[in-house]
């Protein structure tokens, strides 16, 4: 009887604690998050020299670490030589012929030119004897064929001379051009992938962990360094439907700092539901079992006054105040 006795006192002071501290239903507790960042190379190479140390600081631009990637310099090398070979072809089909080559076409033509008229007034010394039948119409004939062939040169050669003064084709000069254009274009292209070696902060930033060591070898797409952007602190809360009814997205709110005791100003930037398996269903939860949960995040109206708060720290924000 007397044991029946103890273990009933024990129970109902079990139950008067438990009453005592029933949780405030219009005081949410969250944490202080904010926005990571993961930093990765676009090509394959070793870590050559790493620049910055985990926890530290780093401004936009700043480099974080060097990778050494030799096919970068030979594939630079071959872009360079490609650019020299299609520049001098659009320069030799863009201004034709060199002077040397022109003072030799017009050598050329003079003595063409010289073999014609000797082939044509022979051609009409050779016609006014076969009028007189002074010789055969087979010796003219021969002679005649060799006229014909020192005038067909002599267009030739005007031809040649005339293309080399006036230079290649457009069609050969836009392909020459084309040619150049895309060897300038391979260039650039390595210029770009040299760039890759230095891995820079893209913004203000806290570093918070760095993956490989120097001399490793970083993949394609592999996160190198991950940190913490400086300037992207929030709040994230969980609260219930009932909970979450009494606010609104866009609404001002205080959010309560209890290790720095002061308070930030913010508003309610999404409140969205949380996957079905996040639903409360514990044996003795502190809300109803089974009922949905929603995820709320409140953004700092001044990011440097939330930028210095602990990542992980405990936040508060009082329903019934902020929905005055």
């Amino acid at each position: 009887m007397k044991n029946s006795t103890l273990y009933f006192l024990l129970f109902a002071l079990v139950l008067t604690s438990c009453g005592g501290q029933k949780k405030n239903e219009n005081l949410l507790e969250g944490k202080t998050e904010r926005e990571q960042i993961s930093l990765a190379s676009k090509l394959a190479g070793k870590v050559q020299k790493i620049r910055v140390s985990e926890g530290e600081m780093v401004e936009a631009g700043d480099t974080l670490l060097v990778l050494e990637i030799p096919e970068v310099e030979a594939k630079k090398a071959q872009a360079k030589g490609a650019v020299s070979s299609a520049e001098a072809q659009y320069r030799m089909a863009k201004k034709g012929a060199t002077q040397g080559q022109i003072t030799q076409l017009n050598a050329k033509v003079s003595g063409l030119k010289e073999q014609l008229d000797f082939a044509e007034k022979s051609m009409s010394r050779l016609k006014n004897m076969l009028k007189d039948s002074l010789i055969s119409q087979q010796k003219f004939d021969e002679v005649f064929a060799k006229y014909q062939g020192a005038k067909n040169q002599y267009i030739a050669a005007v031809a040649e001379l005339t293309e080399a003064k006036n230079g290649a084709r457009v069609e050969q000069q836009l392909m020459a051009l084309g040619q150049q254009e895309r060897a300038l274009g391979a260039l650039d292209e390595v210029g770009v992938a040299e760039k890759e070696r230095f891995v820079k902060a893209p913004q203000k930033m806290s570093v918070e962990s760095i993956t490989l060591k120097e001399g490793e070898l970083a993949l394609p797409g592999y996160s190198l360094v991950s940190g913490f952007l400086n300037n992207a602190t929030f709040f994230r809360f969980t609260a219930t439907e009932q909970q979450a009814s009494k606010i609104k997205t866009g609404q001002e709110v205080s959010v309560l700092v209890p290790n720095e005791h002061k308070s930030i100003k913010g508003k309610i930037a999404w409140i969205k539901p949380l996957s079905a398996y996040a639903n409360i269903t514990s044996a003795y939860p502190d809300y109803e079992q089974g009922q949905s949960l929603f995820e709320i995040k409140v953004i700092p109206f001044n990011p440097e006054e939330a930028g210095s708060l602990l990542i992980k720290g405990t936040v508060q924000l009082d329903l019934t105040s902020n929905n005055k």
